[in-house]
């Protein structure tokens, strides 16, 4: 598959506190080198281009670090770092989904491998969002005028407006292959043109799996607050890689995923009238289990809406959990570089006891919470 490519927007902003325990944080340091473009200069791309020159801050765009087997431009000064730094985001929700503020920082506790981490630093704070807009748009389901076709549209151009001036979006379509119809940008026009071109699906294929996975990996390196929103009926059709595969490299590219799941009310109605078969049915049903299994090991959370009324609660749900975080950072007690994947678990405990935290509202009653966090990260491999 021809590799696309994503630039990114440099972002600033700081960590606000969070309600719901989501992690997703980078890991830093290890054998991985850094590009650092020499100051007042431009780069040569591989094909003898010259980048622009350096906007605004919220204009500006480096060249792109997501295309697959690029080298390093001439001029580009590198360094390394032996030092290994986990930094986890985390959330805290409630059991009406609603972040849980001003929980202190000895209350939290990281397992790695079951191993109890030292944390190092606890910060709160809100930061802009950058997020793919990952949309299925296949001759498959969504032909025109149809009502998946329509819901499609809905939820995509819906969430669109949810957004803050400061978020960068990018939206990629799929069907045989995805297509990335506009870059990250604080530009809404250039998002809103992008979803103008989704009026006549292509191929009749629909290939979650690769497209997911493909997003994930070009998004691993950014830095600050990111997340796929992925807008998909979850069933794919005929992706190179199989579903285990795609699992292990989402988890490995350490991006959160929140999916809405198309078509439920559609499908409960083709059923009733037996339009579609039992057979059909369960290839649905297990659609919706592996949008389940992908959010749940990214660190993200699915959706499942039978009516147009529930996405606005649930684009509310997803910037809560996105935009209020408890940031946590360790260093791992485990310092071999053997490339494995480590399990991260978030807990909340006393410190007094070391028994479970027990929260309360304002009238004494206990709230039941559950605590979203990625499950692990790869360590770096062996310095070679």
């Amino acid at each position: 598959m021809k590799a696309s490519r994503i630039s990114l927007l440099v972002l600033a902003g700081s960590l606000s506190a969070a309600l719901v325990v989501v992690a997703q944080g980078p890991v830093t340091g290890g054998s991985e080198t850094v590009a650092r473009p020499k100051k007042g200069s431009t780069n040569n791309s591989s094909d003898g281009s010259t980048a622009a020159p350096a906007e605004s801050p919220q204009q500006s765009k480096i060249p792109s670090q997501f295309k697959k087997g690029k080298e390093l431009p001439e001029g580009v000064a590198t360094y390394s770092t032996d030092a290994v730094t986990v930094t986890v985001d985390v959330s805290v929700l409630d059991n009406k989904g609603h972040f849980i503020p001003n929980i202190p920082a000895g209350n939290f506790r990281v397992l790695e491998d079951n191993v109890p981490q030292k944390i190092s630093q606890v910060s709160k704070g809100e930061a802009p969002l950058t997020i793919a807009l990952v949309i299925e748009f296949s001759g498959h389901f969504q032909q025109v005028y149809s009502e998946p076709w329509f819901q499609t549209l809905q939820a995509a151009y819906g969430f669109i407006e949810t957004l803050k001036k400061e978020d960068n979006v990018a939206i990629v379509a799929y069907d045989l292959r995805p297509e990335i119809l506009s870059d990250f940008s604080t530009d809404r026009s250039e998002a809103q043109d992008a979803l103008s071109r989704l009026r006549f699906p292509g191929f009749s294929e629909a290939n979650l799996f690769d497209a997911l996975t493909d997003t994930a990996q070009r998004m691993q390196d950014i830095e600050g607050r990111k997340a796929i929103l992925l807008i998909s009926s979850g069933v794919d059709t005929f992706s190179k890689l199989n579903y285990g595969e795609a699992r292990k490299a989402i988890q490995n590219a350490g991006v959160p995923i929140y999916a809405i799941g198309l078509m439920q009310a559609y499908r409960d109605i083709m059923y009733a009238y037996g339009a579609i078969s039992d057979s059909q049915n369960m290839t649905f049903l297990q659609a919706d289990n592996q949008l389940r299994t992908f959010t749940k090991e990214s660190g993200g959370m699915a959706f499942f809406p039978h009516f147009y009324g529930e996405f606005p609660q649930i684009y509310r749900g997803i910037s809560d959990v996105l935009r209020s975080q408890y940031v946590l950072t360790y260093t791992p007690s485990n310092t071999a570089r053997d490339g494995k994947f480590r399990k991260i678990k978030v807990e909340l405990v006393n410190p007094e006891n070391n028994q479970p935290l027990q929260i309360k509202d304002e009238k004494g009653k206990p709230v039941k919470f559950e605590i979203l966090a990625k499950p692990g990260y790869t360590a770096p491999k062996p310095v070679e």
